[in-house]
């Protein structure tokens, strides 16, 4: 792959990679899950994985590599943040 590939790659997930702390913050603000949905994390959780998957056999030696995995742990404070809310509403009293 060439060198505009490998950038037009790292922009596109630095796109991604900055908005999962800006969510991780809303949600971590919110202390709720309501509006949180568990199936879009995986999904894009299952896309990071295969991602890394694809550049590991492709180009394992690509820079590139280091922003799938940051994106990743990113990812997982989200969900971290998604656990904790759903913690936090089940002790809230139900709503009449």
């Amino acid at each position: 792959m060439n060198r505009m590939a490998y950038l037009l790659e790292a922009a596109m997930l630095a796109c991604f990679g900055l908005s999962w702390p800006m969510n991780a913050y809303k949600g971590y603000k919110a202390r709720t899950a309501k509006g949180t949905s568990w199936q879009f994390l995986a999904l894009i959780t299952i896309g990071y994985v295969a991602g890394i998957a694809a550049k590991t056999l492709s180009d394992p030696s690509s820079w590139v590599l280091a922003v799938y995995y940051l994106n990743l742990m990113f990812l997982c404070v989200n969900w971290w943040v998604y656990l904790r809310n759903r913690r936090l509403d089940s002790l809230q009293p139900a709503a009449c």
